[in-house]
């Protein structure tokens, strides 16, 4: 089993690379981030690998840490979630991400990634919590939703973004790091400056 690579890479096609390693090219599947921050061709990577089997078929899936590794191994345990949706996930909510989602419950985030309903999202909180570790999250600074905190007005705010037809991707960044105890209205303001200026 494949657990990491170094080598020079060779060729990126969409969600592809291929990783030169003693004049063997190893294919691996990748986000798109994962894709870009690679580097150029040419230049000497080093990725985490996941080696999936299946009946037909095996697929290596590359990571930039062991940590989104280690998430991606999780979220493909949980069911109903495939390689696919494992790195859509990832695409929109890093490690860390994620298990602020899962800790605050936040299943407006969840929804933020392609192919997650609510129905989903409710089903994957539950089975996730499980399955990730989550003690390093620092709930001080995170307020639930229940209780009427940060959360809720951050989920307000992505609310409004989606309905003015901005991406999942746009959505995450604008809203990234933004004060948890703002007033709805101002944070939709930042973010709408923030898209404004990446635009």
């Amino acid at each position: 089993m494949i657990g990491t690579l170094r080598g020079e890479l060779i060729d990126r096609t969409g969600g592809e690379v291929i990783i030169e390693v003693a004049g063997l090219g190893y294919r691996v599947t990748v986000s798109p981030a994962t894709a870009v921050s690679l580097g150029e061709l040419g230049d000497e990577v080093f990725v985490h690998i996941h080696h999936h089997y299946r009946e037909d078929d095996q697929t290596l899936y590359g990571f930039p840490s062991r940590e989104e590794r280690i998430t991606f191994e999780a979220l493909i345990s949980a069911h109903g979630v495939g390689p696919a949706l494992g790195l859509a996930i990832l695409g929109v909510h890093d490690p860390a991400g994620l298990q602020t989602v899962l800790a605050t419950e936040d299943l407006a985030a969840l929804c933020l990634v392609p192919g997650v309903g609510k129905k989903t999202a409710q089903r994957l909180l539950v089975e996730l919590k499980e399955k990730l570790d989550l003690p390093d999250v620092d709930l001080t600074a995170v307020s639930s939703p229940a209780t009427g905190g940060g959360a809720a007005e951050l989920h307000d705010v992505r609310e409004a973004l989606s309905g003015l037809g901005y991406a999942a991707e746009e959505i995450q960044a604008a809203i990234k790091d933004l004060p948890v105890d703002g007033d709805a209205s101002v944070l939709l303001k930042q973010a709408l400056q923030r898209l404004a200026v990446n635009s």
